[in-house]
């Protein structure tokens, strides 16, 4: 733009009527006053366009403070009407539990009406699980999980992706890859009772055990009677002592007589009892020894009948034996078979379950290995975006930068070659103008030496008049212009910047951070 100008000057004052024609004096003075106020509108346009760009961007920085304001005054509500929130909510919490504290009170007063205190039952505390004594309640001041803190693990193989793999490389390879073993079956139930099955093995095994040692040992030499002994009687028992009562006085005979009868009566107790004890003594002594009557009763048997009897019992316990021992066999092989059905069935199902658990801890591992992979490369996305982001932004502001060195490179040799023109064109102009008015001055010399030969006194004043009227008043009255118009835009341009400057250094002070980028852009531009 100011190359267009000093063209177009350029050309302006190629049309410019010359110094040495003094008929076009009055047309070259009125194409230079044109001009000058074609500059001066220039200037006021470049005024106004400078103090639009100043009001643009006032009334951008009030329109931020504005927003800022705003915004403030958002949190402002938001914050207070969280704080009103919390404070309600604590009193309704409050008058909910004075509520409740109230209605226990009340409850407790209906429920000892008559006053009278209620002692504590111990058994009733210790039978009911729910008393105070094993759960106790929080409000009276118990707190049973306080503390737990202190035992929850806390360790980086545990919390960090890293940590499981160490923690999976320390571990040896039948924990990580599990081997599948085939469950022994169990001869004893969950009560602790064993199997009927593993039983009569067991029976079997101990039978057969006592068949082979019997077998080995051979003969054996009769043994004495083991039961058969003497059996010596007790020593029997002194008879009770009694004291005989002295005699007293009739008024105390009634008494006596009735005391008398109590002692009887207890003496006649303690007979009775004594008598029990010893017919205790003796049935105890009878079961003890029963199994040796019995032998004494069958080897001492002197008559045929005792001996007939004795036989056909004999004859009866071994075919009820014998029976028995059929009707056991017969259910050993129903139980046998079954047990076989159950052991197979329940072998089966336990299997299908062992296998299954085995798949769904492995499966869950696995899924826990995957969320874990898969939340490392999230994490590891999210890192490359932001160094991504971050570089691409480092690369957009070191482009910018690039640009802006650039332009003020390119802006420099613009500046060096306009002031190089100009100053080559000025230096012309100014040789040249030297020349024409040397010319000038000659001729109007040589003019002004002739006429100043041959004029007159009315003539001299003449010129003297026409030169102060054409060179002096002119620029008195272009100077006095000045004065005025500069006098009168200096009040609102004062004004102005009074206005901008003030705003302007109270937004700076408040919002420093986010009117950085505008004053650096600003710069830049």
């Amino acid at each position: 733009e100011m190359i267009e100008r000093a063209r177009a000057k350029r050309a302006w004052e190629a049309t410019l009527p010359p110094l040495n024609d003094v008929s076009q004096l009055e047309k070259r003075r009125k194409m230079m006053d044109e001009m000058e106020r074609k500059e001066w509108a220039l200037r006021e346009q470049e005024i106004e366009k400078l103090q639009e760009a100043r009001l643009e961007v006032l009334k951008q920085l009030l329109k931020k403070r504005e927003e800022n304001h705003a915004e403030l005054n958002i949190k402002r509500l938001d914050k207070l009407w969280s704080k009103k929130q919390k404070e309600k909510d604590a009193k309704v919490k409050k008058i909910r539990n004075e509520h409740i504290k109230t209605i226990r009170k009340l409850t407790r007063k209906r429920g000892k009406v008559e006053g009278q205190m209620e002692r504590r039952d111990i058994i009733q505390e210790y039978s009911n699980f729910g008393s105070q004594t094993y759960a106790p309640l929080t409000r009276i001041g118990m707190f049973l999980d306080r503390g737990s803190e202190q035992y929850v693990v806390k360790s980086r193989h545990l919390s960090t992706y890293q940590g499981l793999l160490e923690l999976e490389a320390s571990l040896p390879d039948f924990v990580v890859n599990p081997r599948v073993k085939a469950p022994k079956p169990k001869t004893v139930t969950k009560t602790g009772y064993m199997k009927r099955k593993y039983r009569q093995e067991q029976e079997l095994k101990d039978m057969h055990q006592t068949i082979v040692e019997e077998k080995e040992k051979g003969e054996l030499e009769p043994k004495p009677l083991r039961f058969l002994q003497k059996i010596e009687k007790p020593i029997p028992r002194p008879p009770t002592p009694t004291v005989d009562v002295p005699s007293e006085d009739q008024e105390h005979a009634v008494d006596k007589s009735e005391e008398e009868e109590k002692e009887l009566a207890v003496i006649f107790l303690q007979q009775v009892i004594r008598g029990r004890a010893i017919q205790n003594m003796i049935f105890e002594g009878k079961e003890k020894r029963q199994e040796l009557i019995k032998e004494l009763r069958s080897t001492h048997a002197l008559q045929e009948a005792e001996q007939q009897m004795k036989q056909q019992e004999k004859q009866a316990t071994l075919a009820l034996q014998r029976q028995r021992r059929l009707h056991e066999h017969k259910e050993l092989l129903v139980d046998e078979a079954m047990s076989q059905l159950e052991g197979s069935s329940l072998a089966d199902t336990m299997d299908f379950l062992s296998k299954e658990l085995v798949r769904l801890q492995e499966e869950r591992r696995i899924h826990a290995f995957s969320m874990l992979a898969e939340r490392q490369r999230r994490i590891r996305e999210a890192e490359e975006s932001g160094r991504r982001q971050v570089e691409e932004r480092r690369r957009r502001e070191e482009d910018e930068v690039f640009k802006q060195v650039v332009k003020v490179h390119q802006r420099s040799v613009d500046t060096y070659l306009e002031d190089i023109i100009l100053g080559s064109i000025d230096k012309t102009a100014d040789e040249q103008a030297r020349g024409e008015i040397m010319d000038q001055a000659e001729k109007i010399n040589d003019v002004a030496y002739e006429i100043e030969e041959s004029r007159t006194q009315l003539q001299s004043e003449e010129i003297v008049a026409d030169l102060v009227h054409c060179f002096l008043l002119p620029e008195v009255q272009k100077t006095t212009m000045r004065e005025k118009v500069r006098r009168d835009q200096r009040k609102y341009l004062l004004a102005a910047h009074k206005e901008i400057h003030k705003e302007g250094e109270e937004i700076l002070s408040m919002h420093a951070k986010p009117v950085k980028p505008e004053s650096s852009k600003e710069g830049s531009s």
